[in-house]
């Protein structure tokens, strides 16, 4: 089977059975041109040999294009399963065909995942296999392979098309033209309504209920919201010795693909932050450093050890409580719930004859690449649940003329 090893913990020989000591006596001797980063992950198959291509992509992605360790972490998982499916199946990586890949993609149709126990949703499939045909189209450029049937050229359609898809404001957009992907379904955002929001709010414990208010009020990412420093929620005392407050303040971060951008915060947002910090933050810091000598955080949300909140900690509590109260809420949720509440105030300040373009707006508070994301929340605006609920209640009880 196919092991991810993290740099610093290669086996020592003697860890490994006698057979495969001389292949972990080498990998130890290995040296590479450039320094890896901490953590960086090492491919090996079932007989401790380096998967060396693997490791070779992964190491051009994370040094040399400098890709953000969420993006080198998703990269790997996709070639460990990819490798590890091959060696189950007795196939040799180089040798690999369009039924190679048209069976791992059945595969994730048919079984659930081992790690989750559910079943793969369409969207991963597809972004799995997008990444083998990355992968591979690599490798035909690198010249580790002479050709392959998983490189770009062949697969996809020369023929494809653009498509104009039916909205008012829709774009013409390129079609899925990989003939290995998954017919796919755009799902809208599900925003929260306002009893719900309130209902959530109320139950969560600090910090996690004030990092969700910044989810609600801003549209920040998870990653983007677990950035944030007291340092840039602080304010310089010459803004504090003005006389008048500003109503917001602009707090510069760095976005998705480290991508320059900045978040707008309310004063009323800033007020519970610094109550916050006054209370609860100042609390477990000092508490932390008093038992067990931790050094001071600079990260804004920590949790009652004195550590930073951590990514998978926020992700469950926030759908543990969600469930408790009775629907379900994903921190993505509430950036959607943002953007839509958002976009929906501003539509109606631009039918009042305000000179706005919303959509506009909305792509740069929410951070989004292409205005074709941020026009999805348009079309959920539109969509109107309550009101769709009241006609769909009226239509047996109510009498329709002609």
């Amino acid at each position: 089977m196919v092991e991810i090893i993290r740099k610093g913990e290669l086996p020592r020989p003697e860890d490994v059975p006698a057979a495969l000591r001389e292949a972990a006596t080498a990998a130890l001797g290995m040296s590479l041109r450039t320094p890896s980063p901490p953590g960086f992950p090492l491919l090996f198959s079932a007989e401790m040999r380096l998967i060396e291509p693997a490791v070779v992509f992964l190491r051009e992605h994370a040094i040399e294009r400098a890709y953000t360790a969420e993006t080198l972490r998703t990269y790997t998982e996709i070639l460990y399963d990819w490798f590890d499916s091959l060696e189950q199946s007795g196939i040799v990586w180089s040798e690999v065909d369009a039924s190679d890949l048209i069976a791992y993609r059945d595969r994730m149709l048919k079984h659930p995942s081992p790690h989750t126990g559910r079943p793969y949703s369409i969207r991963t499939i597809n972004h799995r296999v997008r990444g083998v045909l990355r992968f591979y189209a690599w490798a035909v450029r690198t010249a580790w392979l002479r050709s392959s049937p998983l490189s770009a050229r062949a697969a996809y359609f020369p023929s494809a098309r653009r498509v104009f898809h039916g909205h008012p404001r829709g774009r013409w957009r390129a079609p899925e033209r990989s003939v290995f992907v998954l017919r796919q379904f755009e799902s809208l955002p599900r925003p929260l309504a306002s009893d719900q929001v309130r209902e959530l709010l109320a139950d969560l414990s600090p910090p996690y209920d004030l990092m969700a208010r910044w989810q609600l009020y801003t549209g920040l990412r998870v990653g983007e919201l677990l950035q944030l420093t007291l340092k840039d929620v602080t304010e310089p005392a010459a803004s504090r010795a003005t006389t008048t407050e500003p109503v917001y303040r602009q707090i510069d971060i760095v976005r998705k693909g480290r991508k320059p951008g900045y978040v707008i915060a309310s004063r009323s947002l800033l007020e519970e932050t610094a109550g916050y910090v006054a209370q609860y933050r100042a609390g477990w810091m000092n508490r932390a450093a008093r038992k067990r000598g931790r050094p001071v955080r600079a990260a804004l949300f920590l949790n009652r050890r004195g550590d930073p909140v951590k990514k998978n900690t926020y992700q469950q509590t926030i759908q543990r409580t969600s469930r408790s109260c009775g629907f379900r809420a994903t921190p993505h949720v509430l950036r959607s719930t943002f953007g839509c509440w958002m976009l929906a105030r501003l539509e109606r300040l631009a039918k009042e004859g305000v000179a706005i373009n919303p959509l506009l707006i909305v792509k740069i508070l929410m951070g989004h690449e292409h205005v074709d994301t941020t026009d999805r929340y348009l079309r959920a605006v539109s969509m109107d649940t309550r009101a769709l609920s009241e006609v769909l209640d009226t239509l047996l009880t109510e009498e329709i003329s002609a």
